[in-house]
């Protein structure tokens, strides 16, 4: 058994908050159906997490948060930036506006890892 110590590295949270108009949605159950399929089409295709966050009871405005975490602040911004990219070419809604932040966290310390091997 090998006691190895590894200095982290700063962790990126990267975060993007979109407004968007559904203006054929005309009940929340159709703006239901456009976003959770939207929701759907983001996870599968991006490593993201994303949520509603806001304007839930009315059927045409509906606000998305989404959040990326990783230790590559160009990977983090080029994957939200291509993110913009669909939602601007959407046709089943409009991107009304959007905010994009990144935090960064720098945890200084090192961490252990016990590593085992066969002798």
């Amino acid at each position: 058994m090998n006691l190895e110590f590894y200095k982290s590295d700063d962790t990126i949270v990267g975060l993007l908050c979109v407004q968007l108009i559904l203006r054929n949605a005309r009940t929340l159950k159709e703006k239901r159906r456009v976003i959770k399929s939207l929701k759907d089409r983001v996870k599968n295709n991006f490593n993201v997490s994303i949520s509603e966050t806001g304007v839930l009871d009315n059927c045409q405005y509906s606000n998305l948060g989404i959040a990326m975490v990783g230790n590559d602040r160009q990977y983090i911004n080029s994957t939200l930036s291509n993110l913009i990219n669909m939602f601007e070419c959407a046709s089943s809604f409009e991107l009304a506006g959007y905010r994009m932040e990144f935090i960064l966290l720098s945890i200084n310390f090192l961490f252990f890892m016990l590593v085992f091997q066969n002798a």
